[in-house]
C-alpha cells in the first residue's frame, strides 16, 4: 500500500519509524515521506518534506555502501539521539543519570575494518556489502576509515586474486598498528605450501606488518604493536581493540579518573590490556580475560615496559566463572569492559563484594542498563556517565560510567 507518512522517530537501528510501525531507512523524525509498504518496511522512499536536521552525506558512497546508516543526519541530531538511546535504556529500569559531554571520534579515524574482497574476471574488487545484500560496493573514497587503512585495500585485492574461492568473497580484517597494517584473511582457499610462499611475497610487496590466513600465521615482518599507556602490545590476530585511537584515549581518560586513588584494581574482560596497562603506571592491576592468547600478549607487554607497577593476569571465562566476593575483597576498584551481552553474572558478584568503585565501559545500552540497575539496587550510585561515539554515522553507542558505593 502506497501513500504519504510522517516519520515519528528513529528506531535503535537508525531507521525512521512511521505509524504501523513501518520502518523507512535513511529518513529522520518529522519528515513527510512517500513509499510502498512491504510488510513492516517502507520501500521506494521519497522525501517530500525534509527535516532541518537532514544534511548532505560526507561520503559519495552513501547510502549504496552499507558501512554507514546515518550520514544524512546532522551531528547535533546524532548526539541527541544517541544520548537519548541511553536515557531510554536506563528509564526502562527506573534509572536516570547526569551525562558528561559526549565525545565523538572524527571522520577518517577508524583503525580497523573487515572488508570483503572478491575475484572478478578483470582482477578483484574490495569494499563493503550493500545494505541487506551480499553485493560488494567498492569504496575508494571512504570517509570513515583512516587513510592508512584505506591504503591497504590494494593488498586486500591482491589477496582475493590469489586466495579467494570462486563461491565466496574473502573476508579481510585490516588493523592499523604502530608498525603498519596487520591483516587477517578468512573464508579463502585452503592453505597449501606454494600458496604460503606466494602470500609471504605479497606481504613483502605491500609492506604488511603481519599476515595471517584463517588461523595460520604466514609472516610477521614487524610485530604489529598497539600502544596502551607505557606498554606496547602485540595482540593475537583478530583480538578485540577499540575502534579508534581517539575513542580509546577518551575511554582510558575517564577510567583513569574513575579509579583514581585506588591501590589495587581488577580489570575484568581485560582484552589485551587496553585499561590494565594504561592504569599500571599508578595502580597494581589484576587482569582477567577469557582468551588466553590475549592474556599472554598483555603479560609480555608488561614485562617489557618500564615504570609500571605489578600487573598480574588470569585466563578465565567470566560468564561461566565470575570472580567471587572472596576473590574480589582485596581490590579497591574494578574496571568492566564486557562484550555486548554485558556482565550480569560478574556484576552480581561485584555487588555482593561491595567493591568501592566500579568503572563500567559498555557497547550496549540495554545490557548496561540492566547491570547498572543491579548495582544501584545494591548500594551504588551511578555518576560521570558519558557517551563515546567512535562508530561515527552508525547506530552503535558506547558508554563509560562510574559506580560508587554510597556512604552508609
Amino acid at each position: 500500500m502506497s501513500g504519504t507518512r510522517i516519520i515519528a522517530r528513529l528506531g535503535h537501528q537508525g531507521d525512521g519509524v512511521a505509524e504501523g510501525p513501518l520502518f523507512a531507512p535513511y529518513t529522520l523524525p518529522g519528515e513527510e515521506v512517500s513509499g510502498v509498504a512491504d510488510g513492516q518496511t517502507l520501500r521506494d522512499v521519497k522525501i517530500l518534506t525534509p527535516s532541518p536536521d537532514r544534511v548532505k552525506p560526507a561520503c559519495r558512497h552513501f547510502p549504496a555502501c552499507g558501512g554507514c546508516k546515518l550520514q544524512h543526519a546532522s551531528a547535533p541530531f546524532l548526539a541527541e539521539w544517541k544520548t537519548g538511546i541511553v536515557h531510554q535504556a536506563l528509564q526502562a529500569h527506573g534509572l536516570s543519570g547526569s551525562f558528561l559531554p559526549m565525545h565523538v571520534s572524527p571522520a577518517q579515524s577508524r583503525r580497523r575494518a573487515v572488508v570483503k574482497a572478491r575475484r572478478t574476471k578483470k582482477g578483484a574488487m574490495v569494499g563493503f556489502h550493500a545494505p541487506a545484500s551480499d553485493v560488494i560496493v567498492e569504496t575508494p573514497d571512504c570517509q570513515l576509515l583512516h587513510p592508512d587503512l584505506m591504503a591497504a585495500f590494494p593488498a586486500a585485492a591482491a589477496l582475493a586474486r590469489l586466495g579467494a574461492s570462486r563461491k565466496h568473497a574473502l573476508s579481510v580484517m585490516l588493523t592499523l598498528s604502530a608498525q603498519g597494517v596487520d591483516v587477517l584473511a578468512s573464508v579463502g582457499k585452503p592453505l597449501e605450501p606454494q600458496m604460503r610462499i606466494e602470500l609471504a611475497a605479497l606481504a613483502e610487496k605491500f609492506d604488511l606488518a603481519r599476515l595471517t590466513w584463517d588461523d595460520e600465521p604466514i609472516v610477521t615482518r614487524r610485530p604489529p604493536e598497539q600502544i596502551f599507556g607505557r606498554a606496547r602490545v602485540t595482540p593475537p590476530p583478530g583480538a578485540f581493540l577499540q575502534a579508534t585511537m581517539d575513542g580509546q584515549a577518551a575511554l582510558q581518560a575517564d577510567v583513569r579518573a574513575h579509579v583514581a586513588g585506588a591501590k589495587r584494581v581488577v580489570d575484568l574482560f581485560a582484552g589485551c590490556g587496553t585499561f590494565a596497562l594504561d592504569l599500571a603506571f599508578a595502580h597494581e592491576v589484576h587482569a582477567v580475560e577469557g582468551d588466553a592468547a590475549m592474556m599472554r600478549a598483555l603479560d609480555q607487554a608488561w614485562r617489557k615496559a618500564d615504570g609500571l607497577r605489578l600487573v598480574s593476569h588470569e585466563a578465565r571465562d567470566l560468564f561461566r566463572r565470575p570472580l567471587m566476593p572472596d576473590e574480589l575483597s582485596s581490590f579497591d576498584a574494578a574496571v568492566l569492559d564486557p562484550p555486548r551481552a554485558g556482565a550480569e553474572a560478574q556484576v552480581a558478584e561485584l555487588a555482593q563484594a561491595q567493591i568501592p568503585v566500579v568503572a563500567y565501559v559498555s557497547c550496549n545500552p540495554v545490557s548496561f542498563a540492566r547491570d547498572a540497575a543491579h548495582l544501584v539496587q545494591n548500594g551504588y550510585e551511578m555518576t560521570a556517565l558519558r557517551v563515546v561515539d567512535q562508530f561515527k554515522w552508525s547506530a552503535h553507542v558506547e558508554i563509560v560510567s562510574k559506580f560508587q558505593l554510597r556512604s552508609t
